[in-house]
């Protein structure tokens, strides 16, 4: 199956965030900066973590002024900053052309996760999440995922970000550039310097772009949105899986494990009364083993106007134990944030009436 990396526009790449040193140092040349400038730059972006060029005091005023005009810094403004009970936060941010997007900061002892978006809104319209009830509006570039993680990286303030997951609003690899070039800045030693092993890229399973990736050879992790451990069950769940079957994305997985090394993560969302049956573990358990895998259960975030349930604790027990029995190695996933929609399959881009602070945008 292939689908278009580009179901809608994505605007130009014209950002700060945009750049990798190779092509800011080109512009540079061209306005005839001598070459040690681009490595300042870098160094106040993603060492330094300012926020404007102004704070960049080692760079004639008259160069400051150009890169502004020339190359926005953020670009994003603050709409919605929201706090959960456990330290999740959330942001809403809107971009210059009015689209909105999120991004969470997931707090878990000393790790700092920060969960970003690939896309304003999401083209699958899996049934029980909220991130595609709006359909897809358009891409997000590189620089604008990027930001996401900045972003994060301040809300984390003096403790370190040390994971970044692409499983925000979005299907990644049918933004796929754009992904890709956001994974070589997080991960690059100039960039955000987040090993490739604590990057995980989600997709619901395009055989052709997971092969693609796995050609990259990042080392990164790639998670598979299964949800389902049979065709016709993941049809009714999953629109996009009337293009591709299992059986497609187990040869999709395989070829990465081949490429990479890296196992690949199967993502199980358990829907109350709908696939946390017995026989779906007994089934998923077999499917599991046709590839090298591991299993995140997912015990479903509710969403208003959807009609599924989270399942009993006494189900969500009894299918990870009836997979650890059959040698699988899964695990429960805990929620997090949901009492902000921050949780997994609750963002949404939407405005309420609770929130911790509203921003003017930064200055460039």
């Amino acid at each position: 199956m292939t689908t278009s990396e580009n179901p809608k526009e994505t605007p130009a790449s014209n950002g700060l965030f945009d750049q990798t040193p190779e092509t800011l140092s080109e512009l540079l040349k061209q306005w005839g900066e001598p070459a040690f400038r681009c490595k300042q730059i870098v160094e106040w972006v993603y060492e330094q973590g300012v926020t404007t060029y102004d704070e960049m005091t080692n760079l004639s005023k008259s160069l400051r002024l150009l890169l502004a005009e020339t190359l926005p810094f953020y670009q994003s403004t603050i709409v919605k900053d929201q706090c959960a009970s456990d330290g999740t936060r959330k942001l809403l941010l809107a971009w210059a052309d009015g689209a909105t997007s999120e991004c969470v900061m997931i707090p878990d002892g000393v790790r700092r996760t920060a969960c970003i978006s690939t896309q304003v809104g999401c083209p699958v319209g899996c049934v029980f999440c909220a991130s595609g009830l709006d359909g897809l509006q358009r891409q997000l570039t590189a620089g604008q995922i990027i930001e996401q993680a900045m972003r994060v990286r301040e809300m984390a303030q003096a403790d370190r970000l040390s994971n970044v997951v692409f499983m925000g609003l979005g299907e990644p690899l049918s933004n796929y550039a754009n992904t890709v070039h956001a994974v070589r800045t997080i991960n690059a030693e100039w960039g955000l310097n987040i090993g490739a092993r604590k990057i995980t890229v989600s997709t619901v399973g395009l055989p052709t772009q997971m092969r693609k990736l796995a050609d990259e050879k990042l080392q990164i992790t790639l998670a598979l949105s299964l949800h389902a451990p049979n065709d016709e069950l993941r049809r009714e769940l999953i629109p996009w899986a009337d293009r591709v079957t299992i059986s497609e994305l187990v040869d999709a997985a395989n070829y990465y494990f081949e490429k990479t090394g890296r196992e690949v993560t199967l993502e199980y969302i358990l829907l109350g009364g709908k696939n946390d049956s017995r026989e779906c573990a007994r089934d998923l358990a077999k499917m599991s083993k046709w590839m090298r895998s591991n299993i995140n259960l997912i015990p479903y975030n509710p969403v208003d106007g959807l009609p599924f349930e989270c399942p009993a604790d006494e189900t969500v027990e009894m299918f990870h134990s009836m997979l650890r029995e059959r040698g699988v190695n899964a695990h429960v996933r805990a929620s997090r944030g949901s009492d902000i929609d921050g949780a997994c399959g609750q963002l949404r881009r939407r405005e309420g009436s609770d929130f911790i602070s509203i921003t003017t945008p930064d200055e460039s």
